[in-house]
């Protein structure tokens, strides 16, 4: 099979059951009704507080084959996960499959779980360092199922990720299990990718190193979604949680990139009083923030929201009254976990209604302006931010697809070349959102709309924007490192890349 962005997809893949080829942003629609966990019934003065992991793995049940949770809102702070994971090896458990929300070089101790067949298949947006070096290699019998942050709320509400168990660390909760993303001794503001686990698992097991007095309000999980509490020393390290500064560029190719893609949004048209976007948070997208916020000072614009993960500039801009609203899935830095806390309007949501294409309406579909970052994205504008150069899976699907298909205007910011590498390719290694997604590409030597945007040509002409066609930029690329060596690949598919609808739009290969 041949899918719209001509990958390569075999009829059958081992460790993977239906096939279903992705064609279209939006041509797969949803079947069926949710998915439900068990219905569970605690009495009066009964208690949900556990010595500790043994005896909540005990108590929930866990048998060999079964699919477990976690989240990451603690990054490469995260205590739980491997916690955990080497108490259930401890135990003698195998074939257990994982379905965490990401995975970080701190999770690297999974490696260990995978070789001795405790965990025979992972389902998650992202995988990093040594565990992703050993997946690429070919470790793994069965393929990994890489989702998207909207497509694994998807997939969890469908019933495509059945969770048994969820294992989910929360900064605080009282003994019924009312949580919170701030506790005494750590914080991670928004708890958006756990309240999904908590909603759909059939048992919910919460992991605190903060055990509060009932009533733990406001509560991000709620005691009615709580089987048991654990409280142990540690959940996390505080500066891996939550950074207490953001990192904001001095490097003048990314500024050049922030300030060209700050003034496509501000003559795109969509650049107006109540409109939306969304910016990462690395040092592009930061400075994309910044400069967006001189324009709308200078030109008096306010924005109604700003979406996903929040960052101090972010919420600089709420503070001091231009935007409206923030919308929170995953809090980046002290200053937005404080935010949270203190301002009505910057709002904790889940990951479904962040970025769920089969639902009634997730806020990503309300989205103007999103600006992506990119590790290569190729002449049919198709991008790659999870495999490397040389192949091996390094990054994260996260909520890449999702905002590209919803919003109004996607746009990429990204240098032309990193290192000796170029990142405008003719084809990328892994396509994670599909080219006719993606609208504009900005990088520090010229900026390609995608020809499907006429509209975007004709507004963006004659505004003193160095406009040129992303095949000229690809070819600037090779005038400088030349053409990269094409990588070598068995035939053996160690992870599958869904689309956000769950269909598959690529496949990963073991590198050679």
């Amino acid at each position: 099979m041949t899918n719209s962005v001509e990958g390569r997809i075999p009829d059958s893949i081992k460790g993977y059951e239906e096939i279903r080829n992705y064609l279209e942003p939006f041509e797969k629609g949803p079947t069926g009704r949710k998915a439900g966990p068990l219905l569970k019934q605690v009495k009066p003065g009964e208690n949900k507080v556990l010595e500790n992991i043994e005896e909540a793995i005990i108590k929930s049940g866990l048998k060999d084959g079964m699919t477990i949770s976690f989240h990451h809102h603690f990054r490469n702070g995260d205590y739980v996960t491997n916690m955990v994971m080497n108490k259930i090896a401890e135990m003698g458990f195998k074939n257990i499959s994982i379905a965490p929300s990401s995975l970080t070089t701190v999770h690297e101790v999974l490696l260990t779980h995978v070789e001795s067949g405790v965990i025979t298949n992972i389902y998650t947006s992202g995988v990093r360092g040594k565990l992703a070096e050993a997946i690429s290699n070919g470790i793994m019998e069965n393929p990994v199922v890489i989702r998207s942050h909207g497509g694994r709320g998807r997939a969890i509400e469908a019933g495509e990720i059945k969770i048994d168990i969820a294992f989910l660390g929360v900064p605080s909760s009282d003994e019924y299990g009312n949580a919170s993303g701030r506790g005494s001794k750590t914080i991670c503001g928004s708890l958006g990718y756990a309240r999904v686990d908590a909603e759909y698992a059939d048992t919910v097991v919460l992991v605190t190193d903060d055990l509060v007095a009932y009533p733990n309000f406001p509560a991000s999980i709620s005691q009615t979604k709580v089987d048991y509490v654990v409280k142990v020393d540690s959940i996390g390290d505080v500066k891996g949680i939550a950074s207490g500064a953001t990192r904001y560029t001095k490097n003048p190719k990314e500024l050049l990139i922030a300030q060209n893609a700050c003034k496509v949004i501000v003559n795109s048209g969509y650049f107006k009083n109540g409109f939306s976007f969304q910016t990462g948070s690395g040092g592009s997208s930061l400075a994309v923030t910044r400069f967006l916020k001189e324009e709308m000072k200078s030109k008096g614009v306010k924005a109604a929201f700003a979406l996903g993960g929040i960052t101090k500039p972010m919420v600089e801009l709420h503070e001091e009254g231009f935007i409206d609203n923030l919308f929170d899935t995953q809090t980046f830095d002290i200053d937005s976990c404080q935010s949270i806390i203190r301002n009505p309007n910057h709002h904790e949501i889940d990951a479904c209604m962040y970025a769920n294409p089969h639902n009634k309406g997730c806020i990503a579909n309300k989205l103007d302006v999103v600006i992506l970052s990119a590790l290569e994205i190729d002449t049919d504008f198709n991008v790659n931010v999870i495999t490397g150069s040389d192949g091996v899976i390094r990054g994260a699907s996260g909520g890449h697809s999702d905002t590209a298909a919803a919003s109004s205007l996607s746009i990429i910011v990204a240098p032309l070349v990193r290192g000796r590498i170029p990142t405008v390719v003719d084809r990328v290694n892994t396509v994670i959102t599909p080219g006719e997604t993606v609208d504009v590409l900005v990088t520090e030597r010229g900026i390609a709309i995608n020809p499907r945007r006429t509209d975007l040509i004709e507004r963006l002409k004659d505004k003193g924007l160095p406009i040129t066609t992303v095949e000229e930029l690809s070819n600037m690329a090779k005038d400088i490192v030349g053409k990269p060596k094409t990588i070598q690949y068995t035939d053996k598919i160690v992870a599958v890349v869904e689309y956000r609808d769950g269909s598959i739009i690529d496949v990963i290969r073991q590198v050679k």
